[in-house]
């Protein structure tokens, strides 16, 4: 369990304790080294093997969960309990499916979750959204842009979770219709028809918002 008790010291940016991510940063890249090799390790007991897959994901876990709860807290936690769910779950992995796959849905149903908790506008800011905002607003102005990422925000609270997390994965995270539908285990022609009406319904609350400021 000392993998375990490594996780619990995952400090407040969501990485593991600095002589942890030195020691395995190496393996955790090295490019012969698989998902499904280092998963075998660490089920042989191999802890540094864990420490690598920790190292390897941290940051993408973190990412997706930030995009989709828009809280840097609550992402930083649940990117933590991600790692811990991981540790437990290890000896059930398919060596069949992509561990990329299955991992992420573990972040997804923990972030969905989370999600579910919240109440009130999110307040974190939105680096990028290229498929959900109109093409006027694009490219704001530079003294627009902070007031917009927490518009976006706002407007996604408004739209019910599935198309949310379908436009989040897409839209923001980048992952393709054909990579998300395995995760959230939906079909593909599902993923892309939640896409297009996420998108819609996103733009016609944009425009809404947008015409409220102008009136």
């Amino acid at each position: 369990m000392r993998a375990l008790g490594n996780l619990q010291t995952l400090d407040r940016s969501t990485t593991v304790t600095r002589g942890l991510a030195d020691a395995v940063g190496r393996l955790a890249l090295a490019a012969d080294v698989d998902d499904g090799a280092l998963v075998r390790r660490a089920l042989r007991g191999d802890q540094d093997a864990f420490g690598a897959l920790v190292a390897r994901y941290q940051k993408r876990v973190f990412w997706i969960a930030f995009h989709v709860l828009g809280r840097v807290e609550d992402a930083r936690d649940v990117a933590q309990e991600a790692f811990v769910r991981l540790y437990r779950s290890l000896g059930k992995y398919d060596f069949a499916r992509s561990f990329y796959t299955w991992f992420y849905r573990i972040v997804l149903n923990l972030a969905i979750d989370q999600l579910r908790k919240q109440k009130g506008s999110r307040a974190a800011s939105l680096d990028d959204f290229q498929g959900g905002l109109p093409d006027h607003a694009d490219a704001p102005a530079p003294g627009e842009r902070e007031e917009q990422k927490g518009q976006v925000w706002l407007v996604l609270d408004k739209l019910d979770s599935k198309f949310r997390t379908v436009i989040v994965l897409r839209d923001i995270h980048g992952l393709s219709c054909r990579e998300i539908a395995p995760i959230l285990k939906i079909t593909h022609a599902t993923v892309r028809w939640r896409l297009h009406r996420g998108r819609q319904i996103f733009k016609a609350h944009w425009q809404r918002l947008v015409e409220r400021q102008e009136a």
